[in-house]
C-alpha cells in the first residue's frame, strides 16, 4: 500500500454471489464475459485492501466478447479522475487474462470514456506490448502486481 492516498475514502460495495456453472455453454475455446469477470473480479486494488468488484473499478458488463474478431474488451474505472494507480490496474488484468484464455484472443484494456485525466495515454500504454513488457521487467512494480494478484487478504 502507498504512503499519502489519492483516494483516501473510497466508496466500498459488497461483492456480487458468484454464479455456479457445471459445465462449458460454448465449448473449448469460447469465453464470454462472466467467466472473464469471474477471473478478474478479485484482484485487489493497489492502493485500498479491496477488490476491483468492491471499489466498482470493474462489471460484468464492462468486458465484451467478440467471438467472430476473436476480441475481449475491459473497460474500467477508476475511483477518482486523476488516479495514479490506472495503469497498474489494468497491467493487474493483462497479466491475470495472459494465461487463462486462448491465445487467438486479442485482449484490449482501456479505462472508461471520461473517467481518467489522462484517458488516451493510459490507454496507448496499457495496450502497447513493449510498454506492458518493459513496465513488466521493472522488479517493484511486477512486485506491486504481483502483490494485487495474489494478495490473501481479500
Amino acid at each position: 500500500m502507498t504512503l499519502g492516498l489519492i483516494n483516501a475514502n473510497p466508496v466500498v460495495h459488497a461483492k456480487k454471489e458468484r454464479v455456479a456453472r457445471t459445465e462449458d455453454p460454448h465449448g473449448d475455446d469460447a469465453v464470454d464475459p462472466l467467466e472473464i469477470y469471474d477471473f478478474v473480479r478479485d484482484i485487489r486494488d493497489p492502493e485500498h485492501p479491496y477488490s476491483l468488484e468492491q471499489l466498482s473499478v470493474l462489471s460484468e458488463e464492462s468486458i465484451t466478447v467478440d467471438e467472430k474478431l476473436g476480441r475481449i474488451l475491459i473497460t474500467f474505472t477508476p475511483t477518482i479522475q486523476h488516479c495514479s494507480m490506472a495503469t497498474v490496474i489494468g497491467l493487474c488484468l493483462r497479466v491475470k487474462l495472459k494465461h487463462c484464455f486462448p491465445p487467438h484472443y486479442k485482449v484490449d484494456i482501456k479505462v472508461s470514456p471520461g473517467s481518467h485525466a489522462n484517458e488516451e495515454s493510459v490507454n496507448k500504454q496499457l495496450n502497447d506490448k513493449e510498454r506492458v513488457a518493459a513496465a513488466l521487467e521493472n522488479p517493484n512494480l511486477r512486485q506491486l502486481v504481483d502483490e494485487c494478484l495474489y494478495s490473501s487478504e481479500l
